[in-house]
């Protein structure tokens, strides 16, 4: 099949057409940022005509607001085995959690980095709309880890009286500042140091936390 035939043949599909342009913008603005990538490169990446973006998204901007939005849903699914163990106490869901994100640190040849926080560091200040978006995503990350938080501070003895979405708010920040920083020194290891971190202040928290394993999540 030729490219312009096997384009055509793509496009009969809108969606996987606009998944296409999505998964090519996340590869892409991954690598190399939002500046750093064109519209035609993403149309190459994807191996579409600039027709089609433009059939799909008005600008890049508006690409990248969709690609942060399936970040966030590609995000809540790998969570959703912690998240939603309801056979599991919340302590152990949080530590469940926190294996799954070393685990993301764990793939042979790829940075362990989140499109959320990227896109929040390069347009939030310039984009009202990105910064939304951003917005949105770390906020339900958040609101996921208080959940798990205020279950665990009524059915354990805490130690002091902390608020649960000020500790998920901190636990947020220290994960994306540490891909940020384990990107800019090449060493996953430390973001994996910093996440032991986060699990011995989380069950510093509680009197008596269960001893619970680390898991390595498989790469």
């Amino acid at each position: 099949m030729s490219k312009k035939a096997a384009t055509r043949s793509r496009e009969r599909d809108p969606a996987a057409t606009r998944q296409r342009l999505i998964d090519a913008a996340v590869r892409l603005m991954l690598k190399q940022g939002f500046a750093g990538t064109s519209v035609d490169q993403i149309c190459a990446e994807a191996g579409l005509t600039k027709g089609s973006f433009f059939h799909h998204f008005e600008s890049k901007e508006a690409l990248a607001e969709a690609a942060v939005a399936w970040w966030g849903r590609m995000g809540s699914s790998l969570y959703a085995a912690a998240w939603e163990n309801t056979s599991a106490g919340p302590l152990e869901r949080l530590h469940q959690m926190l294996d799954i994100m070393s685990g993301f640190t764990r793939r042979e040849g790829e940075d362990c980095v989140c499109m959320v926080g990227m896109m929040s560091q390069e347009l939030a200040a310039t984009h009202p709309a990105m910064q939304a978006a951003c917005g949105r995503e770390l906020q339900h990350w958040t609101d996921q880890v208080a959940r798990l938080l205020t279950e665990a501070r009524e059915q354990l003895q805490p130690v002091t009286d902390f608020d649960p979405e000020e500790v998920a708010w901190f636990l947020n920040s220290l994960w994306q500042g540490s891909m940020l920083v384990g990107k800019a020194s090449g060493s996953q290891a430390l973001i994996r140091a910093n996440l032991q971190l986060a699990r011995d202040f989380v069950d510093g928290l509680f009197a008596n936390p269960p001893v619970l394993p680390v898991v390595h999540q498989p790469s």
